[in-house]
């Protein structure tokens, strides 16, 4: 309690200092330098739940403790660019890029800490605060922040969820953590309901928002994220890779940051080839000239910069407990024999391979893998598909839970002992069960995709649509 208070304290401060700088460059939020409505809500958020969150991460230590401190840069950040909202106007698409340009610089440091430090062991907590970091992007959507930040929160729940499976029995300060970082994202969705609706809400007076009122980094500083580096290592069994990963991390982003470079893939017209200079030109036209309306088509993007990918070997190797089948390509006979009870087998960027886990196993984790194949005999514990493309998975013995997250097109054989095994989904598509009849033949079974909720006048009631899609 009295580690929380002192930080709170901190907070107190550093929120001191914020509007002190605010009301430098132009006022504080309103007539006068005072904080506006909307700036004192936020600071509730860092005094109440963010606070927490940080103390918490302080007590947990380690990895944590050092995410959570760039966290607290990220909200600091927030927190002055709401100010220069609330004393300024809007700017123009470019000069936006820059004011919003050091939020985005730590919500990629946090993003990037996490792909370094894949190996540690609060990985989990790592990712689910990565995974929603970008939620503080709200800033940029219009008309719905909202439901974006819902989005994010969302993504995060099925980490913390992790975390609470592991620390649940064993440590309380790890459920809390849980609790308190939820609970920031509430928040911010009730505040962004009362203050910001159909996005940030920028002064009708004032200055127009430039540069010089951009958000600075607080102590410690935002610098950009590093250089790419080799690529990470492989995660150990039950921790996966994010959606989209790469792909769609920066997407929220990729607008602002642009600024004038959405010209660069714009071809120069030389005065040789402009037709109003060069009556010849118009005569040998063929194309008929539109008279209408131009019909709607989308502006064509500047060829993103690509780098090589770096091909890694192939591995298939015991390493303590932990069978290591990573990077395969188009490796069809993967044999996995002479295993324990206490072994589990983790499979990370597999392609177009095909493995059997022979005999008793504790678990089974597909990760990132596209068109594989997996047969085993018995598994004690679960089957998880995470992130992959096209999974075929055929059950010989027995399995109590098989789990598909992220997932797009995966079918499950199930073999006569494994009937009661328990299918747990979310995020996926095109999965089928297929059951073996008394004739040895498989009937398939399309697990639900779509679903139904009504209220009953009690609580939510929630079932699977006819249509299973």
């Amino acid at each position: 309690m009295a580690e929380l208070v002192s930080l709170v304290q901190r907070l107190e401060v550093a929120v001191g200092r914020l509007e002190s700088m605010s009301s430098s460059n132009g006022g504080g939020g309103g007539a006068g330098g005072v904080v506006s409505a909307y700036v004192e809500a936020f600071d509730v958020i860092i005094s109440g739940p963010v606070a927490l969150y940080a103390s918490l991460s302080k007590k947990i230590g380690g990895d944590v403790q050092k995410h959570a401190d760039m966290m607290i840069q990220a909200f600091s950040c927030q927190r002055q660019l709401i100010s220069t909202a609330s004393s300024c106007q809007k700017p123009a698409d470019a000069a936006l890029a820059t004011v919003l340009q050091p939020l985005c610089a730590i919500i990629q440091k946090v993003e990037t800490f996490r792909e370094q430090n894949r190996n540690s062991p609060f990985f989990n907590h790592l990712t689910a605060v990565s995974e929603s970091a970008p939620a503080l992007g709200w800033v940029t959507i219009a008309p719905k922040p909202g439901p974006f930040v819902k989005e994010m929160q969302d993504a995060a729940t099925f980490y913390t969820n992790r975390v609470l499976k592991d620390f649940k029995e064993k440590d309380k300060t790890h459920v809390d953590w849980v609790k308190a970082y939820l609970s920031i994202w509430t928040e911010m969705q009730s505040y962004i309901k009362q203050h910001h609706t159909v996005g940030l809400s920028w002064s009708k007076s004032g200055a127009v928002a430039s540069a010089a009122a951009a958000p600075r980094a607080p102590a410690g500083g935002c610098p950009p994220p590093p250089p790419p580096g080799p690529p990470p290592p492989p995660m150990n069994v039950g921790q996966s890779a994010t959606s989209g990963g790469e792909d769609d991390r920066n997407a929220l982003f990729d607008s602002i940051n642009k600024g004038f470079d959405i010209t660069s893939g714009l071809k120069h017209v030389s005065d040789e080839q402009k037709t109003h200079k060069n009556p010849t030109l118009r005569s040998q036209a063929t194309a008929p000239v539109r008279t209408g309306p131009k019909p709607f088509s989308p502006s064509p993007r500047p060829a993103a910069a690509t780098t090589p990918t770096r091909k890694l070997p192939p591995v298939l190797e015991l390493e303590g407990k932990k069978w290591k089948v990573e990077n395969q390509e188009g490796a069809q006979n993967l044999t996995i024999s002479n295993t324990e009870l206490k072994q589990v087998v983790y499979a990370y960027k597999c392609n177009n391979s095909t493995l059997h886990v022979k005999g008793k196993i504790n678990s089974i984790t597909l990760d990132n893998c596209k068109k594989i194949g997996l047969v085993f005999n018995d598994v004690v514990g679960i089957v998880e598909v995470i992130n992959c493309r096209d999974a075929k998975i055929q059950v010989l013995g027995k399995v109590p839970i098989v789990s598909i997250n992220k997932t797009d097109g995966c079918h499950v054989y199930l073999s006569a002992d494994s009937l009661s095994c328990e299918i747990v989904s979310a995020k996926s598509s095109e999965m089928n069960i297929l059951v073996p009849g008394c004739d040895g033949e498989f009937s398939e079974h399309a697990v639900p995709e779509q679903f139904k909720t009504i209220w009953d006048g009690q609580s939510l009631v929630t079932s699977a649509t006819e249509i299973n899609g």
